[in-house]
């Protein structure tokens, strides 16, 4: 299996040479963070009436810039990187990177604006302007194993393709189109690449941990996934999908106990990809209770977005930034503040609502401010280690 850690020269001593257009994980992780610290402020200028005329607001700005704007930038920075080390060839870099980060902030600008249909070119234009941008170097290499992450950005372009349409009259479509579709998209990124990384580095971090992979497990926790997917674009709805999700949720909490995590508890650099993929299964627990209307819809995306996603980022993002400088695979006290406030914004936003209705306003405020926290503490500490050499 090809690494998806390339650990590059240790930091030079004396003056240190700008790079934040050096490789893509730079630009992208820093821009992330940062969005994620400030979408609060974006957030309440909405409920305060000063942003009237955005395109996207509410709810659907939320949705929106979560999946597209905030996990998108993640996902990007992250392939551009990782493309380099499986092909071998070169992913884009200076004038080529800033582009695309300018293409992405574009994106963020614009649904703030009155400017519909410009917004909405722009944003389907990154996730296709990503996937040329990896698939080039993976063609070049004929590296076929890994075009299958080329195929997410564009499904994740058609997506979005959906939302815009929908939001701006030109096709009618249930739930919010894309939505549910770029979720499952996701869902299935962080099935595959946890399934890759989080035994291997378990093992590499801790002698005796044996976290295993059974190939039946593999195929039967990634093949569920597909047809949770296929039952959200054909519009299963109650019993079938709550037994779709039940079986996915097997097949994952299977998957994440064979990779021993309770042996990592004293690492937080690995504890916090264990405890990032086993909101997944219950993700996959609350949909089915959703399905069959016991629970709110509400519960179950949040459990994947602020719990899987966003304990997954914020592990990742420390983890493959120091890797990728050279520096030491140690998560001190920022980063393990990073992740407690992540966590705790997790927790609190799945089940406060859950809990009782009426913390569902309390709840959200709270975790929006220990999200905004943790993500502002990540680019505050990192932003010397990402943009300097």
């Amino acid at each position: 299996m090809a690494t998806l850690i390339h650990i590059q020269n240790p930091p030079k001593k004396g003056h240190a040479r700008f790079a934040l257009w050096d490789l893509g994980f730079r630009p992208f992780y820093l821009l992330a963070s940062t969005f994620a610290a400030l979408s609060i402020f974006v957030w309440a200028l909405q409920f305060s009436g000063l942003l009237p005329y955005a395109y996207l607001q509410g709810p659907m700005w939320h949705a929106h810039e979560m999946l597209f704007g905030f996990t998108l930038a993640v996902l990007t920075g992250f392939l551009l990187t990782a493309g380099q080390n499986w092909s071998g060839q070169p992913t884009p870099k200076g004038a080529y990177l800033v582009a695309l980060a300018a293409l992405w902030v574009a994106g963020r600008v614009l649904v703030l604006s009155p400017w519909a249909w410009l917004a909405a070119g722009v944003n389907v234009a990154f996730p296709l302007a990503a996937a040329v941008a990896l698939g080039v170097p993976l063609y070049r290499a004929r590296n076929r194993r890994n075009y299958f992450f080329v195929a997410l950005l564009l499904i994740m372009a058609l997506a979005q393709l959906a939302v815009h349409l929908n939001a701006l009259g030109a096709i009618q479509v249930p739930g919010w189109a894309g939505i549910p579709l770029g979720l499952d998209v996701m869902l299935l990124v962080l099935s595959v690449m946890g399934g890759r990384v989080i035994p291997m580095f378990t093992n590499n971090a801790i002698p005796g941990a044996k976290a295993s992979r059974h190939p039946m497990v593999e195929k039967l926790a990634l093949g569920f996934v597909l047809l949770l997917l296929l039952a959200d674009v054909m519009q299963v709805a109650g019993v079938w999908l709550a037994l779709v999700a039940v079986l996915t949720m097997l097949a994952h909490l299977a998957r994440w106990w064979m990779w021993q995590p309770w042996k990592t508890l004293r690492t937080p650099l690995v504890w916090v990809l264990h405890a990032a993929y086993f909101w997944i299964p219950l993700h996959l627990a609350f949909r089915a209770l959703a399905a069959m209307g016991w629970i709110s819809t509400s519960v179950a995306t949040h459990a994947l977005t602020a719990g899987a996603i966003g304990m997954m980022v914020i592990g990742m993002m420390t983890r493959t930034a120091l890797g990728h400088t050279g520096r030491k695979l140690i998560a001190g006290r920022a980063e393990v503040a990073c992740y407690a406030l992540v966590a705790a914004a997790a927790v609190v936003r799945v089940l406060g609502p859950l809990a009782s209705v009426t913390l569902t306003t309390p709840s959200v405020l709270v975790s929006a401010m220990l999200w905004s926290a943790g993500f502002a503490l990540y680019s505050v500490r990192y932003w010397r280690i990402l943009s300097r050499d």
